[in-house]
Order: structure tokens, then sequence, then C-alpha cells
């Protein structure tokens, strides 16, 4: 991606090395990180669970403090985060105005281990995350280190997934989220599994909408990085991430969608550039 000369956003929320007072203290291993994020991000877990599960009842996530090279790398990663952010808000900004509305940008919480949000009752967001209830993206810059191992590498892979998250803020401002949440309390477990997995593909419809633009209008992107966004949209669909775990395939489970679904939905939005083709709900009802 060419995005170093990008404008940064302001709505940067670094807590980096802040860390909520527990009461313990524990450690969380890498193999331990990733299924974390697996299982929060990806699988619908409740992240204070397996946050509790993994430091063995509650404790503060403890790691080496970074070297002046790993610093450097983190902040250079933290800059591009926000440049990514920035171009978000560049294309959202435009489409809320010529559909008659304004659009409210959302904050990005750079955070280490753990975090306090407005969402859920007092519980810990582990990966990339978010929260309705403050207009809020929590993200540890490691999660982006994971997604390397999952086999989606490059920096558009990375602005995929800040995009994808992107997209939750748009659903929420537009009001689709609350609409999704109180159908789910009313229909069955697989009715409602059904909703969270469109709920998620129109999220990578809206980060495909994001990539057209930010290429239509700012040729931001190099070759590849399509490549790279399908990739990692294809690394992260549930039937790949249950093979990863060992569990089998079990459709009924899925909560995000399968690789071929989020690649076909980020596709769809990027050579559309346009999010009344999201409308995965609309298509599922037809």
């Amino acid at each position: 991606m060419r995005w170093r000369r990008g404008r940064r956003s302001t709505n940067i929320e670094d807590r980096r090395g802040m860390r909520p007072s527990m009461r313990r203290e524990a450690s969380i291993g890498g193999g331990g990180i990733i299924l974390a994020v697996i299982a929060v991000f990806f699988l619908g877990a409740d992240p204070a669970q397996i946050i509790g599960m993994l430091v063995g009842g509650g404790g503060q996530l403890s790691a080496p403090a970074p070297s002046a090279r790993q610093k450097a790398t983190e902040d250079e990663l933290a800059d591009f985060v926000s440049v990514v952010v920035a171009d978000t808000e560049d294309t959202w900004g435009p489409i809320f105005r010529s559909a008659g509305y304004r659009y409210q940008p959302a904050k990005l919480v750079l955070y280490s281990g753990m975090v306090h949000f407005a969402c859920g009752t007092g519980s810990s967001a582990a990966g990339p995350f978010y929260c309705p209830g403050d207009h809020k993206v929590y993200l540890d810059l490691g999660f982006l280190r994971e997604l390397k191992r999952l086999g989606a590498p490059g920096d558009f892979a990375f602005a995929y997934v800040i995009a994808h998250e992107i997209g939750h803020h748009v659903q929420n401002l537009l009001g689709v989220s609350q609409q999704i949440r109180q159908t789910q309390q009313r229909v069955s477990r697989r009715e409602a599994n059904a909703l969270s997995i469109l709920t998620e593909l129109q999220a990578d419809c809206y980060a495909g909408v994001w990539a057209h633009h930010a290429q239509s209008q700012r040729q931001i992107l190099e070759r590849g990085d399509i490549e790279e966004g399908l990739g990692a949209a294809a690394a992260v669909g549930d039937d790949r991430l249950q093979q990863m775990t060992g569990r089998g395939i079990h459709p009924e489970s899925f909560t995000h969608g399968s690789s071929e679904q989020r690649m076909r939905w980020f596709k769809s939005g990027f050579q559309s550039g346009d999010s009344s083709a999201c409308d995965t709900f609309a298509q599922a009802r037809s």
C-alpha cells in the first residue's frame, strides 16, 4: 500500500502499555494469544471468559518490555493504522453526505494485553473488536502479527481487518446493529447465528467498498493488495479457523461466514464501490 503520505486520523487513542488493575499477575504465551484471537474475534466466544481461562481466573497480562527495535516497529504499525482509519473516514464521510446523513467517525483504541470497554459487563476485549456502546474499535497490534501466522501477511491484510471493524461502525450508525440484536433475542439460536453471519459478511462488503474508493480516489493500492485482502478474508473464514483448531467443520456453529462467503462479499464491495450492494440480508431473504 502507498500509505506513508496519507493523512493521519485524529481519532486514535493510544493506550499501549496501560494495563487495568487486576487481582494478580499472570502471563499468556504466543499460542494462547492465537487461540484467544480465533475464539473471540472469529468464533464469537466471550472475551472475558477466554481471557479468564488463559490467565487462570483473573490477572494482569504481563509481557517483557519491548526492545527499541520492537518499539520502533510497533510505532510504525500504529502510524499505518492511523492512516488506514483516516482513509476510511475520507471514504465514508462523502458516502454518508450523498445519502443525506452525517458520518460520525469511530475512534480506534490501541491497547496492550487487556482493556476495559463500554460493552458487556466489565469484560475485556481480545483482538479486534468494535463496541457499539462507545463507537470505538479496539485493536491490539499484536493481533496483526498473529494474522501473519494465520496465513494472511501483507499490509493490506491488516487494512482489511481495520476496514471490517469500521464496517461494523457504519452498521451501528445506520441502525442495523441494533435491529439485528433485537431480532436475535426473539429467534432461535440457529437463526441468531445466521443473522450474525449476515452482519459479518456485510462488514466484509463495506471493507471492499472502502478499498474501491481508496483506490479510485486516492490510488493507495499496489499490485497484489487486493489479493492480500482476499487472502485475509479467506484466512479468517469460520471453516478454515475451525480446521486450525482441530474441531472439524461445523457450519451450524458459524458466526462470521465461510472463507468463500467472506471473499465473495469483500470482492462484491470492491468491484461495485456501492454500499447498497452490501445488503446481505436482502439477498438472504430472496
